[in-house]
């Protein structure tokens, strides 16, 4: 299908398919509503999440549904220490019968892609994936190869369990639009989710039977094209900058976002304002996005973490520092 055959939303014919998209998924993930919204946003801002949690709090069930409701293609890789690039990105191999080689792809050519537990692999590894995440092509003993779009991975790490990893180093973080915290439910949530998996149900397996499909793959690069046709204000633009440069020189800060920090608060703040159905954004999109596009571009001074502030509570500053525009 070329381009001009693709569907055409508007901004509100985007949002409401969005809506759509956000209501199946969180029917599916309960009590996950702030993150959910987060990966949809990041979703047609084209970018890369890092999804940060325990397990058992449904960061698979969110991408498989999320796949399930763009039609799209769902990979999956679990990283540990002994995993290879080829075994991301594919590699060649020898065919007796044609007696010739040829290339087998590995599960990165999909549409969302969960990279489990992503700090367990070596750097060389990650390398590999994260290269693919910012040109979206593949080289395989030389040949490129183009990856079908929409194209997302969402990556996950353990926070708590950190013996024998290897932690992104910042420049990788860097690669991801959002760094995303999972928590823990609140009681009545955690109730209906454990009602809700072991009713009428043998095993702990993940069903997404219930998620309708609301757009197919190109429908998802038509929602993408809405998002980025989004209205930015300069003023909201010089806002977004505002904040990522008071980062690099507020007290407890030893390393501040880059450039990259701006653009991604722009880039999400599109895809806020489409999940709210408007075709401009409010410096409100950019300060609800701001932690968790800032929160893993920046290095918090140790003495503070000895006293308990970590990223978030820093940020959380920062943003009250700076003064938004008025409408």
């Amino acid at each position: 299908m070329s381009l001009s055959d693709e569907p055409t939303f508007s901004v509100e014919e985007a949002g409401e398919r969005l809506a759509a998209i956000r209501d199946g998924i969180s029917d599916a993930v309960l009590g996950q509503e702030d993150v959910v919204e987060n990966v949809l946003a990041a979703f047609v801002a084209g970018g890369h999440v890092l999804l940060e949690g325990v397990p058992g709090l449904g960061k698979t069930l969110l991408v498989l549904a999320l796949a399930r409701a763009i039609g799209g293609r769902f990979t999956r890789i679990q990283f540990t220490p002994d995993l290879m690039p080829s075994d991301v990105t594919g590699h060649a191999m020898y065919d007796q019968n044609a007696g010739r080689f040829r290339i087998r792809k590995g599960p990165i050519f999909a549409n969302l892609l969960l990279a489990d537990e992503i700090n367990r692999a070596p750097a060389k590894t990650q390398a590999a994936l994260l290269e693919v995440m910012q040109e979206r092509q593949v080289t395989i003993e030389g040949e490129g190869f183009t990856l079908d779009p929409p194209f997302m991975t969402l990556a996950t790490q353990n926070p708590i369990e950190q013996e024998g990893t290897y932690p992104l180093p910042e420049a990788q973080l860097d690669r991801f639009l959002l760094k995303v915290r999972l928590e823990y439910p609140n009681a009545d949530i955690e109730t209906a989710i454990v009602s809700a998996v072991t009713r009428d149900r043998v095993g702990d397996g993940l069903d997404v039977s219930q998620i309708k499909q609301v757009v197919d793959p190109a429908g998802a690069r038509a929602l993408q094209r809405a998002a980025a046709s989004v209205t930015v204000d300069p003023r909201v633009v010089r806002y977004a900058v505002n904040i990522v440069r008071a980062t690099r020189s507020r007290q407890g800060i030893v390393v501040g976002a880059g450039p990259r920090g701006g653009i991604a608060l722009v880039r999400v703040a599109r895809g806020m304002a489409v999940l709210d159905g408007r075709d401009f954004v409010t410096p409100d999109d950019i300060k609800r996005i701001a932690i968790p596009a800032l929160r893993h571009r920046i290095a918090v001074a140790p003495e503070f973490e000895i006293e308990g502030l970590h990223a978030d509570d820093v940020l959380a500053g920062v943003l009250e520092s700076v003064e938004a525009p008025r409408q």
